[in-house]
């Protein structure tokens, strides 16, 4: 890198796991390229699960096993000190990766060679917080990974490179967000030196495939089943929406966990087991029924057929335990969704 007499200074964003190989990457990788990585920007610890103990994230746990400097900033937007602080560490780059805070321009604006993003999408489609979650629920067959250019806009700039990644019909969002960070993070280190060479011009996301589109972060009631959808979107919830929220709905006022699920072939319809007021094209939404193949809930159309679920208080179990504890979930009607 004929641009640097020193190493290049590298600023690291990130926090949860999805960032990890992608730090990881960049420390695999300075003594074979002409960079460093100066500090870690990560989220400040937060209090997590039953204990609601203090927890350091993944990335921070990375940072000092490497005794890297850590810093942790509860905003740097209208951040005097913290802008100063991080124009202090003289940053070439700085790299993003799911750092869960956005940055203002005057971030943007401190490094030589700008701040670049890994985003697990194939922009501009799913710009926002939660593109691997959207892509399962709007039943793609594809998505991937890009690195782009920052900018104030969100998830606007150009792009720099893209990998795409199959989505596998049994993908959940856990599934499909460890392949994308391993994917990305190699994206990352093969893309890197080049950006810092001169030798990539960036792509305008206008002059990329695809629409522009845009996914919100995810609240626990997205997660709440409306059985009027159809058996194939909700079957999508439950992989979309794992490992949180989870696809729900309640049962004896508790709620009821659609663990795993798929969709009943219309071929098995008639070997329903039903009371005599329903006949087989009248199966009420949220409506349980037994089947050849297990107990299956009418939905807007078709029927999703259960393989695991998490009743409240309970661990995750096949429905048949489940069904052995309470065979009276046979022919319940289970709550439309009041959103």
């Amino acid at each position: 890198m004929s641009d640097f007499t020193d190493k290049a200074r590298i600023v690291f964003m990130g926090t949860p796991e999805f960032a990890v190989p992608s730090l990881a990457g960049l420390l695999e990788a300075d003594e074979r390229n002409n960079w460093k990585v100066v500090a870690v920007y990560t989220q400040p610890d937060r209090r997590s699960g039953r204990g609601k103990k203090v927890v350091a994230s993944p990335v921070k746990q990375l940072a000092e096993a490497h005794e890297i400097l850590v810093v942790q900033p509860e905003r740097l937007r209208s951040n005097a000190e913290g802008i100063a602080q991080l124009k202090a560490l003289a940053p070439d780059l700085i790299v993003v990766a799911a750092y869960g805070m956005i940055l203002p321009i005057e971030v943007l604006d401190v490094p030589t060679f700008g701040a670049i993003n890994l985003h697990a999408s194939l922009l501009p489609a799913y710009r926002g917080a939660s593109p691997i979650t959207g892509a399962i629920l709007d039943g793609l067959s594809e998505t991937g990974n890009s690195i782009m250019l920052m900018e104030e806009g969100l998830d606007t700039g150009p792009v720099l490179a893209q990998e795409e990644e199959p989505i596998y019909p049994t993908d959940t969002t856990a599934t499909l967000t460890e392949r994308l960070s391993i994917q990305g993070a190699a994206l990352l280190v093969e893309t890197l030196p080049q950006w810092l060479d001169g030798e990539l011009w960036p792509t305008a996301q206008d002059e990329l495939a695809g629409e522009p589109s845009i996914c919100r972060i995810i609240k626990k009631r997205a997660g709440e089943i409306d059985w009027q959808r159809s058996a194939a979107y909700i079957e999508r919830m439950t992989r979309a929406y794992a490992p949180w929220p989870s696809a729900y709905t309640e049962w004896r006022d508790q709620p009821f966990k659609i663990i795993s699920a798929s969709v009943l072939d219309q071929a098995c319809l008639r070997d329903l087991s039903l009371p005599n007021e329903y006949s087989d094209e009248s199966i009420p939404p949220g409506f349980v029924v037994a089947t050849s193949h297990g107990p299956a809930v009418g939905t807007g159309e078709a029927l999703l057929l259960l393989h695991t679920v998490q009743p409240a208080g309970k661990r995750p179990m096949e429905i048949q335990a489940f069904l052995n504890g309470f065979p009276d979930f046979i022919h319940c009607q289970l709550p439309h969704s009041q959103s």
